[in-house]
């Protein structure tokens, strides 16, 4: 971490709009006691939160350009600092010399009158969302969910970083921490006070609490897995034998003729991604080169498409194996198949999907006897589009979504992996609350480190190693 981003007390300032050219751009600047520098540009006092219209002007009192200025005293602005805003015509140029007047302005502000507006300096990335963070203005939860709803890939990914802006994936966790903390302070009552003889596990009913807690949880749990498909989607590869229709499968999926499709086995020698969306979950759908079972290509350039096509397999959530059904009953396909088969590694999950059945001559899936693959198995025609919903459907269902619910929040890897901690120290918990052998001291360090998993999500408990890695994933500007 840089030492910038530890000097928090400095102010900051940055191009808070995408670089390039557009119709508008905004330089945004936060710190503490920013009205000599607003005199210096907009030589004039700026009434707070009302748009004034003027010249920025550069030391000779010249106009560099003409827009809206904004100031938000603090705390009642985004960083809770105060804040100025300069909209400017989105030029490049013109961005670049408001940044570079904006730093030479605060240089030259006597420091008596503003100690620290000297060391005004660039943002970092994700600089300002931080010291929104930092100022209590939002929660770790809320901040994430501000980079995630300029990433959403989808309308539904969008709308669900919307209700976690808005504090809906927060107040969940509030709701599970408060109940921690009410369980934590009859616990630690009892081991304080053991002399007043109080029978904890009865009249408290910590059984009672302690299930109906872990019960909210894992409610918690199971909308957060859903936000984090929403956010991160589902990487999906197509596998198979040469010319089994991978290719013709991605376009159908995707609609758009996306990769090359020939009757000449071996036509795809590299990956070739495109990422889709079914009820609103992006999947990343990979075609890959096609696979050999003896490992033998024509070429060098098709042994390294088998390559990468082997690695792919390995990071993939889901592995769409297709079958061609027209040649389904060749021995030696149907065995090069199962070879194929045997080499997926364990724990991915793999729908077998028979592919031409326009062309099968009405061969389907009843091919598949007890020596067939094991696992889910569906037939269809990418060429005609038959049985395509019914892929989409059993990946949605593969990859555990549920119908949208509307209340759904986003959500991270990281939230469900602090949920599941907070599980494993409450199920611990729930143990030790079932002895009646003086096991009080350990039920109360489990809850409190479950309750500690549930801090982190809000940042109630974070290291300054996780707030620099969240942070800076954000734009410059935000």
């Amino acid at each position: 971490m840089s030492q910038s981003w530890l000097d928090r007390q400095a102010p900051i300032v940055a191009l808070a709009t995408a670089p390039g050219r557009g119709a508008v751009g905004i330089i945004r600047v936060s710190g503490r006691g920013l009205l000599p520098l607003i005199r210096a540009l907009c030589g004039r006092e700026l009434t707070p939160r009302v748009a004034h219209y003027g010249a920025f002007r550069d030391a000779r009192g010249e106009a560099i350009d003409h827009g809206l200025a904004l100031y938000f005293p603090g705390p009642h602005s985004y960083t809770g600092e105060d804040v100025l805003e300069l909209q400017g015509h989105g030029g490049p140029v013109v961005m670049q010399l408001l940044l570079a007047r904006c730093l030479e302005a605060a240089a030259e502000v006597d420091p008596a009158l503003a100690p620290r507006l000297k060391g005004l300096r660039l943002a970092e990335p994700g600089e300002f969302t931080q010291r929104a963070f930092l100022n209590d203005k939002i929660d770790l939860a809320q901040a994430e969910a501000i980079a995630d709803l300029i990433d959403a890939s989808t309308e539904a990914a969008a709308r669900s970083a919307t209700r976690s802006l808005g504090g809906a994936f927060s107040r969940e966790i509030e709701a599970l921490r408060e109940q921690m903390i009410n369980l934590r302070m009859l616990v630690e009552a009892t081991l304080d006070f053991p002399e007043e003889e109080i029978d904890f596990l009865e009249k408290a009913d910590a059984r009672g609490r302690l299930d109906r807690l872990a019960a909210a949880l894992d409610g918690v749990l199971s909308q957060a897995r859903q936000g984090a498909l929403l956010r991160e989607g589902l990487q999906v590869v197509l596998a198979g034998q040469p010319n089994a229709g991978k290719s013709s499968l991605l376009n159908a999926l995707a609609g758009a003729e996306l990769a090359i499709v020939t009757p000449i086995a071996g036509t795809t020698r590299d990956k070739v991604s495109e990422t889709i969306q079914i009820e609103g979950v992006p999947l990343h759908v990979i075609d890959t080169a096609g696979l050999r079972a003896d490992d033998e290509a024509c070429d060098e350039v098709e042994r390294i498409g088998m390559a990468r096509s082997w690695e792919a397999i390995r990071a993939a959530d889901a592995v769409l194996f297709l079958h061609d059904l027209t040649r389904w009953q060749d021995p030696a396909y149907a065995q090069a198949d199962a070879d194929i088969a045997a080499r997926l590694p364990e724990g991915v999950k793999v729908l077998h999907v028979f592919n031409k059945v326009d062309a099968a001559g009405g061969l389907g899936p009843q091919v598949l006897q007890p020596e067939g693959p094991a696992g889910p198995v569906l037939s269809l025609s990418a060429r005609t589009g038959d049985g395509l919903q019914a892929l989409r459907r059993l990946l949605l269902e593969q990859a555990g979504w549920q119908a949208a619910p509307e209340g759904v929040f986003i959500a991270r890897q990281r939230h469900v992996q602090a949920l599941h901690r907070a599980r494993e120290h409450l199920a611990l918990a729930r143990e030790h609350a079932a002895q009646r052998d003086g096991a009080l001291d350990l039920l109360a360090e489990e809850l409190r480190l479950a309750h500690n998993a549930l801090g982190a999500i809000t940042g109630a408990f974070s290291a300054d190693d996780l707030l620099g890695e969240i942070f800076t994933r954000f734009c410059i500007g935000k």
